[in-house]
């Protein structure tokens, strides 16, 4: 497959090994460690797969307790921890090279009609996403080419990314600067009907750019980094329907980064303002 977006699709598509186990791959990338957002896809898959399919998730809670090896696959073991007459619960554990990497609980809902809705509106007026550069545009433009390694990556990339924002590219341009960032963000192509694996893919997603706020008042984001940052906990909200093949608004802000963690929360908006998803997230940041 040359298409992205179809390898996401086909990197959510776990092998069911047993009842309640399965494996997925973990791609050989240029990385330290296995992305992240792909680890709470894939578990997120495992834990769908077991329920009956007429129940969406409406919350995730996960921690990463380990660095995943690239290029090893991981397996996923699920706890079909409650049936119940309107929610369902189940609780995954990934395991590589016989280590606990990373767990997560996901509840699942059955639709239903609330007595009342409301929600707060975005925080700001932004731009329309097919006004903005994408970011490989932003930085061919900076830097008059594309660094050989990040033309590879943005071959592979299965999501387009566009920053309300430009980029900040020293230290001049960040002063001053508010812990907040928004992105628009969509699969680069089809990923069919299935509504878990738009949830999934979204869910790999979440993590792509989540931390950005917590680092913008301190560096800029494209350049040599002085420190180390790892995604310690991940937790999801699903309000509403979504395709992650369509525009979604990613607004994130960090309210404080202290003792070497740093807390990031993000709001996830359709094209018409209607908000989708909401996030928040640890990040572990050390002086290298």
């Amino acid at each position: 497959m040359t298409n992205p977006a179809e390898r996401l699709v086909d990197l959510l598509d776990l092998e069911q090994i047993e009842v309640n186990i399965f494996r997925g791959r973990s791609p050989q990338e240029s990385l330290q460690r296995v992305f992240g957002g792909q680890v709470a896809g894939q578990a997120l898959v495992a834990a769908g797969r077991t329920t009956d399919g007429e129940r969406p998730v409406h919350s995730l809670h996960a921690y990463f307790l380990r660095p995943g090896r690239p290029g090893v696959p991981i397996v996923y073991q699920v706890e079909r921890v409650r049936d119940g007459r309107s929610f369902t619960t189940r609780r995954v554990t990934a395991v590589q090279q016989g280590r606990t990497i990373f767990n997560l609980t996901a509840s699942f809902h059955k639709p239903e009609e609330g007595p009342f809705e409301h929600q707060l509106p975005p925080a700001r007026e932004v731009p329309d996403p097919e006004s903005l550069p994408t970011v490989a545009d932003e930085i061919r433009k900076q830097l008059g080419t594309l660094p050989e390694q990040l033309e590879r990556m943005a071959r592979r990339q299965p999501f387009d990314i566009r920053y309300v924002d430009r980029l900040r590219w020293n230290t001049e341009e960040i002063e001053g600067a508010e812990p907040r960032s928004a992105v628009w963000m969509r699969a680069v192509g089809p990923l069919g009907d299935d509504p878990l694996v738009h949830t999934c893919a979204l869910t790999y997603a979440s993590d792509m750019t989540l931390l950005d706020a917590v680092r913008i008042p301190v560096e800029p984001l494209w350049g040599a980094r002085n420190f180390d940052m790892a995604s310690l906990d991940h937790a999801m909200w699903f309000h509403r329907p979504f395709r992650a093949d369509e525009w979604f608004l990613y607004d994130q802000e960090s309210p404080i980064i202290t003792g070497g963690r740093g807390l990031a929360r993000g709001r996830i908006y359709d094209l018409r303002g209607r908000l989708l998803v909401s996030v928040v997230q640890e990040g572990l940041f050390r002086a290298l």
